[in-house]
């Protein structure tokens, strides 16, 4: 055996060894570290905190609108998921500094039936929780007990609602302990999934969800399939997650729920692309293709907590999760701690286009709380 053989020889198990632990496209990765998860969240929280130190001011775009709307409520969520991993004062102290300025109340005042407008309420009331101060959740209480006292059930005709208020009924039914919150968060549900638009904005046959019954059929993307938005399916994913992990286990309707979750799943893990992420049009990766934060961190979000419960295979979903984490870190984090390829504000693939490493959305605060969930339920894994 020449020189030269030996040499290659002595050092091929250490190769093989590198080449385990590189993230290949198309192959297995490794779960990262405890440490390495918590730095990349940390960072993107550190450039939202930075640039928007006053936790009340106004959010300006197009318009000037109050910080207490869904974009902001969405960060918190995501701030909250931090706090709990990483329990630092200023994480808790900068949320309780946003809902002491609004007051704990909701844009357009507690008649409101908008779901966008309660779902601060969400943050309210894990800040509750941790401190009970009774002005903390009186607002978004008596928001939700106006829907519940009301025989409308028509509200949510767009799905990222689920999102939005699903998971403050079930809060608020745990802590009153009355299932009349968890009945009239399930007929609210039920009549999206299965009535809006005609037949629902559930396809039985996909297992996806329309994003409105303006995308309903014959609406298609243009390589002749239904359109799909990968943001609107992630919040619906977030949302059963989020109401599945507080619903008691004997809870009304749970089990349909976690029905609809494990059938979302596989219809998601279809779709995912080989970098790791998921197009902004799950089913025509031709339109608007490309990475895109938002719904890859949603979806990450719940197929990591579905196999964290037991209710996905770890076999199959583990690696979705890691490879889709993996990918976000690597290449949607800037080295100061700005997210790139985060879709703004929209309802379809089109909005918000360009999606790009270096273009600013024009909200950035939920993509960073989308980013905050994912690395939370990797975390926990």
């Amino acid at each position: 055996m020449n020189s030269k053989s030996v040499v290659m020889k002595w050092l091929y198990p250490f190769f093989i060894l590198l080449l385990s632990t590189q993230p290949f496209p198309g192959r297995a990765q490794n779960l990262p570290d405890k440490k390495q998860i918590v730095e990349k969240m940390e960072l993107a929280n550190a450039y939202f905190i930075k640039k928007w130190p006053d936790p009340g001011k106004d959010i300006i775009t197009d318009r000037r609108r109050p910080s207490n709307i869904w974009t902001r409520a969405v960060y918190y969520e995501g701030l909250l998921a931090l706090h709990q991993i990483d329990p630092k004062p200023e994480y808790l102290g900068y949320a309780v500094q946003w809902g002491e300025h609004h007051q704990w109340g909701l844009r357009d005042g507690i008649r409101t039936r908008n779901a966008d407008n309660q779902c601060c309420g969400q943050a309210y009331i894990d800040l509750f929780l941790m401190d009970p101060k009774p002005e903390r959740i009186q607002d978004i209480k008596a928001s939700m007990d106006s829907m519940v006292n009301s025989p409308k059930i028509d509200d949510w005709w767009w799905i990222d609602a689920l999102q939005m208020a699903m998971p403050v009924f079930a809060r608020l039914g745990v802590i009153y302990e009355d299932k009349a919150y968890f009945q009239k968060m399930y007929d609210l549900y039920i009549y999206t999934k299965a009535f809006h638009g005609t037949n629902g904005l559930y396809s039985l046959k996909d297992h996806l969800w329309w994003r409105d019954k303006d995308f309903v059929p014959p609406y298609q993307e243009p390589n002749g399939k239904n359109c799909y938005w990968s943001r609107g399916n992630g919040w619906v994913f977030a949302a059963l997650v989020r109401v599945l992990d507080i619903l008691p286990s004997d809870a009304p309707h749970r089990e349909e729920y976690l029905q609809t979750f494990r059938e979302m799943a596989p219809a998601l893990a279809a779709v995912q692309r080989s970098d790791g992420y998921w197009n902004v049009s799950l089913h025509d990766s031709t339109h608007f293709g490309g990475k895109e934060l938002t719904g890859t961190a949603l979806i990450t979000y719940g197929m990591a907590w579905g196999v964290r419960n037991g209710h996905l295979k770890k076999e199959k979903y583990l690696p979705i999760a890691v490879k889709a984490w993996n990918a976000m870190a690597a290449h949607s984090v800037h080295p100061d701690g700005f997210l790139g390829f985060v879709q703004g504000t929209g309802k379809e693939p089109k909005d918000s286009q360009p999606v790009g490493y270096d273009q600013e959305p024009n909200h950035d605060d939920f993509g960073v709380g989308c980013f905050l969930l994912a690395g939370s339920a990797i975390y926990a894994l």
